[in-house]
């Protein structure tokens, strides 16, 4: 199965293409700029050759976007796996009243409006009826019922994420393609920090086991986290 992570230099895009490479899947893992790649991406591409490559895809630029699919599509590459993972969080140490309005326009241009991008172009390429999934890399953050007053950039952007999921799966599911929001779980990354209870391997683990549909989710499910168990709205 081809699976496409964006963020993959790093973090959980990092986890997820290292776990996706091991058994056996092709990763399309994509860099904002495939001539600074992070070390650990470049090993991993030696070290399985053929079945892992780079490809630039800032995902604020739709552009990019739209090359990188059309590159694929000459290549007849069927995506079975779309994983929106690159994000930012940014400003969570203001409350409204200092809040700078420019970090929520930024937030919603990565955590929103990049997977929207990206889901453009390249969902046109995913396999039909075939068990294909898009991904979209979500947070509690995002959800109603989990609001705790703070993190205004990237909880509105993830609230955003989550229902532009729900409108996504809806207008796939007549191709037989599954979108789903996933919180990855607290995880230690450059994002979630050293305190985190879990490493992002557990967390990799977890998602590509739904990619692969090892996992099986109900029929309603869409936002859900790593483990497949449904998250409150």
């Amino acid at each position: 199965m081809h699976i496409l992570i964006t963020g993959a230099g790093r973090g959980l895009g990092l986890e997820l293409a290292k776990l996706a490479a091991e058994k056996g899947h092709e990763v399309i893992a994509c860099v904002r700029d495939p001539e600074n790649v992070p070390g650990p991406l470049n090993e991993l591409k030696d070290k399985h050759p053929g079945k892992v490559r780079i490809e630039r895809l800032g995902v604020t630029n739709e552009a990019e976007a739209k090359a990188l699919a059309d590159k694929l599509g000459s290549e007849g590459i069927r995506l079975g796996g779309l994983v929106n993972n690159a994000a930012v969080l940014l400003g969570r140490e203001h409350k409204l009243g200092e809040l700078p309005i420019e970090l929520v326009r930024e937030s919603l241009e990565v955590n929103l409006l990049g997977p929207m991008s990206a889901a453009k172009y390249l969902a046109p390429l995913m396999a039909n009826h075939a068990g294909a999934v898009v991904a979209n890399i979500s947070s509690e953050a995002g959800s109603f019922a989990s609001a705790y007053g703070g993190d205004y950039p990237y909880a509105l952007s993830k609230a955003a994420l989550n229902y532009f999921s729900k409108q996504l799966g809806s207008e796939l599911k007549g191709r037989g393609i599954r979108t789903i929001a996933v919180h990855p779980g607290w995880i230690r990354t450059d994002m979630g920090g050293q305190a985190a209870p879990m490493g992002p391997s557990e967390s990799a683990e977890g998602i590509l086991a739904i990619l692969e549909g090892r996992v099986r989710l109900e029929d309603d499910d869409f936002f859900v986290d790593h483990k497949g168990q449904r998250m409150p709205l």
